[in-house]
C-alpha cells in the first residue's frame, strides 16, 4: 500500500512547499479559487480582517497587507502550530494574494524546520514563489524569527 507524503499534499502540486524535513505545506492566495484536489485539514489565514468560515479547522492571525502581524508573539505561536501539524496533516498558509504574508510565514516555517534565518527568504523564493516576501520589514522579521 503506498504511503501518503508527509503533510498529505502531493509534492509538486501548485503552491506546495517541501521543507527540508520533508514536511509539505501549501501556500495560497485566498482571492483565487480553491485548487483542485484534497482540502486542508488545517489552515492558517493571514489577513487584516476576519476570514470567512471554511469547512476545515483554521486559525486567523490579524496581519494587514504589506505589514507584519498585529501580535507578533501570537503569530509566532500560530506558525509553530502550523509547523507541528504539517508533520502529518494537510496544512495551508494563506493570505489575500499568496505572496507577501504567505511567503513570510512560509519562510518562518522554513526557519523552524532548520533553514538558517538569513537564508529562509531565498529558500522560499526558490521553492515556492520568486516574488514571495514582499517588503523589507517582512524580510527583517524572518531574519530575526
Amino acid at each position: 500500500m503506498p504511503t501518503e507524503p508527509a503533510g498529505g499534499w502531493e509534492p509538486g502540486a501548485a503552491g506546495v512547499l517541501r521543507l527540508p524535513s520533508g514536511r509539505l505545506v501549501r501556500g495560497r492566495g485566498l482571492r483565487r479559487p480553491l485548487p483542485p484536489g484534497p482540502v486542508p485539514t488545517f489552515a492558517l489565514h493571514l489577513l487584516g480582517h476576519e476570514p470567512p468560515a471554511v469547512a476545515w479547522e483554521s486559525r486567523w492571525v490579524r496581519w494587514p497587507d504589506f505589514r507584519l502581524p498585529a501580535d507578533r508573539a501570537a503569530a509566532a505561536e500560530a506558525l509553530r502550530e502550523a509547523w507541528r501539524r504539517a508533520a502529518d496533516e494537510r496544512v495551508e498558509v494563506a493570505c489575500g494574494g499568496g505572496l507577501g504574508r504567505t511567503g513570510t510565514a512560509l519562510a518562518c516555517l522554513a526557519v523552524l524546520d532548520g533553514v538558517p534565518s538569513g537564508e529562509a527568504v531565498a529558500y522560499v523564493r526558490e521553492h515556492y514563489a520568486r516574488r514571495a516576501v514582499e517588503t523589507p520589514w517582512q524580510r527583517r522579521w524572518v531574519a530575526r524569527f
